[in-house]
Parts: C-alpha cells; sequence; structure tokens
C-alpha cells in the first residue's frame, strides 16, 4: 500500500494538518531516529505539494519537534523531560513515566564520612555515611550526574542493591522501611566542569543544573543529594493554582545551604 493513501483528500481536515498528524505518529514511535526527510522527500512519498508539505513541517519547527540545521537538514528534536516543581518526584520514576527507559551507571557505592554533609543530615561530623555515585541515562545517553548521602545507620542495606535499573527510593523504601515523605530543593543554573561536560556529553556552550536536595522521613534528614542535569534535556515546571495566596520568593522557615 503506497504511503499516500494516509492522505484522506476527501476528508475536510486540510492536507497539512492530515500530514502532520501523520508525522507526529511517526515521530512518536521512533520510525526516522535522528534524521528526518526532506521536504522533497515527503512530497513524493505522499503525493502533495511543496507547499503544503512545508506547513506541517513548519508547525513541528514551531513544536519544537523538528529543528533545521544548516548543511545537515531536518532532525528530530532530542526530547526534552518536564518535571514538576512543589513535590516529592523520583527522577526514575518521572523518567519512566515518559515511556523512556532509565538506567544507571554505579560510579560508586561505599561508606565514607564527611563533616560537611553530616551537618546538612543532622549527624556528628564523624557520622558514617552511604555514598551512592550514578549516572543516569535516558535511552542509553547521559542526563544527570547523581551524588546520594545517608546516614549509614538507616541506608546500610543499600550497600547489596544493584542501581542498574531501580530508583533510590524505592530501594530505601524496600530494603530498610523507610519511605519519604518531605524535602527541600535548591535549583541553581550552572556551567559544568570539563570532567562533568565530558561526563554528560555536553558541549563548551551547554549549561546544566546544580540541584541540591535534603529528603526527610517522618521529620528526620535522609538523604543529601547533589545532581548535575543537562540543561538541554530536562526543565523544571511550576503549576500555581487560581486561589494560592501571594508567597514570598525567600522561604522565610529554611534558606538554602
Amino acid at each position: 500500500m503506497n504511503a499516500s493513501t494516509d492522505i484522506d483528500r476527501a476528508d475536510p481536515l486540510p492536507l497539512w494538518a492530515q500530514l502532520l498528524a501523520i508525522l507526529r505518529r511517526r515521530i512518536a514511535r521512533g520510525e526516522y531516529g535522528a534524521a528526518f526527510p526532506t521536504d522533497a522527500q515527503l512530497a513524493d512519498e505522499f503525493d502533495l505539494s511543496r507547499h503544503t508539505v512545508r506547513e506541517a513541517v513548519r508547525r513541528l519547527q514551531d513544536e519544537g519537534v523538528v529543528n533545521r540545521r544548516r548543511g545537515v537538514g531536518s532532525v528530530v528534536a532530542t526530547p526534552v523531560f518536564e518535571q514538576s516543581t512543589g513535590a516529592m518526584y523520583s527522577l526514575f520514576r518521572s523518567i519512566e513515566s515518559q515511556g523512556r527507559e532509565q538506567r544507571s551507571d554505579l560510579i560508586d557505592l561505599s561508606t565514607t564520612t564527611d563533616a560537611g554533609i553530616a551537618i546538612r543530615l543532622d549527624l556528628p561530623d564523624a557520622a558514617p555515611l552511604v555514598r551512592v555515585e550514578r549516572l543516569r541515562r535516558v535511552d542509553g545517553e547521559p542526563l544527570a550526574h547523581d551524588t546520594s548521602w545517608l546516614p549509614l545507620h538507616l541506608a546500610q542495606p543499600l550497600l547489596d542493591v544493584d542501581f542498574g535499573r531501580t530508583g533510590l527510593y524505592d530501594e530505601l523504601a524496600r530494603t530498610c522501611g523507610i519511605e519519604v515523605d518531605a524535602g527541600t530543593e535548591w535549583i541553581h543554573p550552572m556551567f559544568p566542569s570539563p570532567a562533568e561536560r565530558a561526563r554528560l556529553e555536553l558541549g563548551r556552550r551547554e549549561a546544566a543544573f546544580l540541584i541540591e536536595r535534603l529528603v526527610r522521613a517522618g521529620g528526620r534528614a535522609v538523604e543529601w543529594r547533589e545532581s548535575v542535569v543537562r540543561g538541554d534535556r530536562y526543565t523544571f515546571v511550576a503549576n500555581w493554582s487560581p486561589t494560592a495566596r501571594y508567597r514570598s520568593v525567600l522561604a522565610p522557615a529554611e534558606s538554602a545551604p
């Protein structure tokens, strides 16, 4: 069957809109990979005019789905992952809920001491900690570099966990019986170091987020985390309620470290 039969010329929906819907479905299925057909190729495949094809492709560009690059042509844009603020979240669950596979390269899983981290966890300076360092990947590509510290007396069972494809909070609940229920995040824009750029496969002019997170369970601090997240692949979204009152930009109860 010729692909042009996907276009119904008796349909009152404009031809460009029909083509746009077809291209969206194909992109969602990953049919084009990173490359995208030229206008001439699409016009030939669907037996449409160049003008009609250009209108459909222009709308894909306006949506950020397709990018035109000089000397390369059109390419399918790398997906950006959205994360709502104002609630506890797991990066693992957030990514997998969007239909992508999240895996981690475990860089370090050990016990350590760190007086600066211990203070943030309301512990004595010499308190032993579990340190978990991971490179988080989405469909094989690096997205974030995470380092977490947890009190050893609460999180020792994590030392036996395979973190290849699981979430820290899932394992904290499963192996330690600890359900996280509150936390605070500080999000800063940053330019990564050369080592971080290489690890995250970022260009020299591409920025990232530094996310510092303090997590609690039942009122006690259970994790301090520092994450460097690719700015070109991740965005934070805040939802405002029409009934919410204005609030101070700086929370009076807690200040950033």
